[in-house]
């Protein structure tokens, strides 16, 4: 059984429980967001709420779990090693998310530019009927319609979920430190397997982590990450600097508003890198330098950090994209907001009425 909690445990438990209290309520609220404003339905935010997924999940089960197995919780091997693959599984599933969010902001700015007819004179931009638009639509390329459909975004949700489960679950089909700990130490003749204190690194070999997940699934995916918003921002600049005429203006503000969103989505990139590449980089030096002793403050610190992640994204929403920030507002003031003197009777009169009308122009 374990001990008396320390101090500094005590002080880690805090704030692990603070992070995830804030990643379950904000993630929470960007899926709601996206429930209730139709203006939020369209490919990229269907990425975001399979973002938001994943950091729920963390918030509600990782970090209880971490925090468990941070006062030396005595479990199976395997028990162990399911607990460690789930967080491997969350963390790839959100690598993917990005890239994906990545590829169709690509996908929103390449297909325009490199289709001759659009910059002539006479331009064809899809424009929904008005008695069928929805609040905040835009002048959407007809093109990226026709090949960035709502079907082929679900499809390649599903895809990026499954690879995040064959990378995450990876160690649960031997490439694990089982073999290490049979060496040292004897089964316990009453318990069909190894009982130990359960720790990530006690369970997950630093070979994996290091050559097979970040070399891999990590480091790849980052800079091919870097590299598409360096294009995206280098193509809508090019658009931003011609001199368009008077009769396009529709293409112009279209690339205004794709340049403040793809700012937005490379700073949750920024973030995550943050987040991430310390836990990555101690776990580096552990397998090269075994003699080296990395803090525990340090690690503290990391850990914090990748979990952490998981609050940061809703923030960055409703401070930097207009339309989660104003249907945020409208949550609160419609469900949480004492002050308010109206009763909501549903969700539908709030979507019908409250978010139908928020401003068309904000960006998104």
């Amino acid at each position: 059984m374990p001990g008396a909690i320390s101090a500094s445990q005590a002080v880690y438990i805090g704030v692990e429980v603070l992070i995830a209290l804030v990643s379950v309520f904000g993630n929470v609220l960007v899926i709601w967001a996206v429930a209730v404003n139709q203006a939020l339905r369209d490919t990229t935010f269907c990425f975001i709420v399979s973002l938001a997924v994943a950091d729920i999940a963390v918030g509600a089960l990782v970090i209880p779990l971490a925090i468990i197995i941070s006062v030396g919780l005595q479990t199976g091997f395997y028990s162990c090693l399911m607990v460690a693959c789930s967080v491997l599984i969350l963390t790839q599933s959100s690598i993917l998310a990005l890239l994906a969010i990545a590829v169709d902001r690509y996908l929103r700015v390449k297909i325009p530019t490199s289709s001759s007819e659009v910059w002539k004179e006479t331009l064809i931009w899809y424009r929904p009927a008005v008695s069928n638009s929805r609040p905040g639509d835009h002048m959407w390329p007809a093109s990226y319609k026709r090949v960035v459909t709502a079907k082929r975004a679900v499809v390649a949700i599903f895809a990026c979920w499954m690879l995040a489960f064959l990378v995450g679950l990876t160690p649960m089909f031997g490439w694990n430190n089982l073999h290490q700990i049979k060496k040292g130490e004897e089964p316990n003749s009453s318990q069909s397997e190894f009982i130990i204190t359960c720790q990530f690194e006690t369970v997950i070999s630093m070979e994996y982590m290091v050559y097979f997940n970040f070399f891999i699934w990590v480091l790849p995916p980052l800079f091919l990450m870097l590299v598409i918003y360096l294009e995206v921002f280098n193509l809508i600049q090019k658009q931003l600097n011609k001199k368009l005429s008077s009769n396009s203006k529709d293409p112009q503000k279209y690339f205004g508003k794709e340049l403040k969103i793809a700012k937005s989505l490379a700073l949750i990139l920024l973030l995550f890198a943050l987040s991430w590449l310390p836990l990555h980089m101690i776990n580096c030096i552990t397998l090269f330098c075994p003699t080296c002793k990395t803090p525990m403050i340090i690690t503290y610190i990391a850990i914090f950090l990748t979990h952490g992640n998981s609050a940061m994204n809703p923030i960055v929403y409703a401070f930097r994209i207009e339309k989660f920030r104003s249907t945020f507002l409208q949550i609160w003031k419609h469900y949480f907001c004492c002050k308010s003197n109206k009763t909501v009777n549903n969700m539908n009169n709030m979507n019908n009425v409250s978010l139908v009308n928020l401003d068309s122009r904000a960006v998104i």
